[in-house]
């Protein structure tokens, strides 16, 4: 590439951080100006009295016209970073649903490998505040969901979201983090060490500017995000008032599948799921209903999932063939109903090991749960 045409390229690049500074600019009206305009930089270059036509407000023209170029270097030191990359909506590696959505973002700062934005992908929300069983059925679900072939995308939030990801670190895939605050932060704090990871095999995305922070208004615009970048959204727990419905409510509106997962009548974060059954969704006992779905709309193979990996056996069916701690667990296991603190005993293994294991057992289908907190082993 010569000296000018890498300039030019530069000058582009700023043009469309510039771009992304301007508030309150629609996707419809960015459309009608860049349609206009030809160009980013021939829009950013245009007087503020010549966007008047297009009904735009006092500030949106003055950032238009006089970006804060200040800013726009802190995003361009953000990219010298390592594994840090910018993707635009004009650009071939965009993510094919965001292309979808009727409000898309401009830009998409990425930590990370951007590649996964493209993969096949199921969102998974829930509460911030789930109870132990929610937690390790988030958990149990993304392990044997990303080991099936789908890429796990969630919000980093605390509760569900961290189970999520963790889930899906723990199967060795990747899984996508979607925030509501410049790439440069991480929210919540707590969750700094899991970004991290995240970011080593897969990827941390906003569309927030380096130094946004976060906002109460930011996170049903990331919501919306995480829904259109997935096939479906599936909600492990939610109350009444949850953002996670908000999430669901997204991904009907852009046509994607919604999944939720039922609970006790007792417990007051499946009130939110039960409420998306009795709407439509699709009511999830297993990985394999999820898959089912899916499959039967076309959509995995309509976006390259692989075969190979989305059978109908989970994924981690190999714990209990070859694990040596899951055959010990299987053997403490009557085929009548047993009680977890007797399978605890025999099996020498911690009860939160048990409590997770019999979780995973469960969902392969090696094992059922019985009244009074009992297991069964199947044959």
């Amino acid at each position: 590439m010569g000296e000018s045409s890498k300039q030019t390229a530069a000058e582009d690049l700023a043009a469309w951080l510039a771009l992304a500074r301007v508030s309150g600019l629609s996707a419809s009206v960015r459309e009608r100006l860049l349609a206009h305009f030809g160009s980013v930089r021939e829009l950013i270059e245009t007087p503020a009295a010549e966007l008047a036509e297009f009904g735009l407000g006092d500030k949106a023209r003055a950032q238009l016209s006089e970006p804060d170029w200040a800013s726009v270097e802190a995003d361009l030191r953000w990219l010298e970073g390592e594994h840090h990359h910018l993707l635009r909506e004009t650009d071939p590696d965009w993510p094919p649903l965001l292309r979808e959505l009727s409000d898309p973002p401009p830009l998409l700062y990425c930590h990370g490998d951007p590649s996964h934005l493209r993969d096949p992908a199921l969102a998974m929300v829930g509460s911030r505040n789930p109870t132990r069983g929610g937690r390790e059925t988030a958990e149990a679900f993304a392990e044997t969901l990303t080991g099936m072939g789908l890429v796990i995308v969630s919000g980093l939030a605390m509760g569900v979201d961290t189970a999520a990801h963790s889930g899906a670190l723990r199967a060795g895939g990747p899984t996508v983090a979607v925030t509501g605050c410049g790439p440069d932060i991480v929210y919540p704090k707590s969750n700094a060490q899991l970004a991290d990871r995240i970011a080593e095999s897969g990827c941390v995305v906003t569309e927030f500017p380096p130094g946004v922070k976060p906002q109460r208004s930011h996170f049903p615009r990331r919501n919306r995000i995480i829904a259109g970048l997935s096939l479906g959204t599936l909600v492990v727990e939610a109350a009444l008032r949850s953002g996670s419905l908000i999430t669901a409510r997204l991904a009907a509106e852009q046509g994607r599948e919604v999944f939720a997962v039922p609970g006790s009548i007792h417990n007051p974060l499946a009130r939110g799921c039960h409420r998306l059954i009795r709407a439509g969704a699709k009511l999830v006992e297993s990985t394999d209903d999820i898959f089912e779905e899916l499959r039967g709309l076309g959509l995995l193979e309509q976006q390259g999932a692989n075969s190979t990996q989305t059978t109908s056996a989970p994924a981690q069916a190999d714990h209990s063939e070859s694990d040596p701690a899951y055959q010990t667990l299987l053997a403490a296991v009557d085929y009548s109903p047993t009680p977890v603190d007797v399978i605890v005993e025999r099996s020498g293994l911690t009860a939160a090991s048990v409590s997770s294991m019999l979780l995973m057992l469960e969902l392969e289908g090696r094992v059922e749960s019985a009244p009074g907190g009992r297991y069964t082993r199947r044959s």
